[in-house]
């Protein structure tokens, strides 16, 4: 399941205001490995969509039509539009 960049950021936060509270005195906690993967992974996920995004209006900048775009990107004409139509130049 695809989740919104405000889903994404949500999560962060809540993440964030976790570890702000997280006392390690009273939890009991071997390791946070895995929290902080999973917080890098979805840092990981906002950057990589950043940088899509990016990328998807530099192409149309230079002229690319949807349906080139969304042969690069796997998915129908009508996907890739519906998804990046709002965010780059048309």
């Amino acid at each position: 399941m695809r989740h919104s960049d405000e889903e994404i950021e949500r999560a962060a936060e809540r993440f964030e205001k976790f570890a702000e509270e997280f006392d390690p005195e009273s939890d009991k906690v071997l390791a946070t490995d895995d929290l902080r993967g999973v917080a890098e992974a979805a840092q990981t996920v906002r950057d990589d969509e950043a940088r899509l995004r990016e990328t998807v209006e530099i192409a149309r900048a230079h002229g690319r039509s949807w349906n080139q775009i969304a042969v690069a990107l796997g998915v129908s004409r009508q996907a890739a539009r519906q998804r990046f139509a709002d965010k780059a130049r048309t």
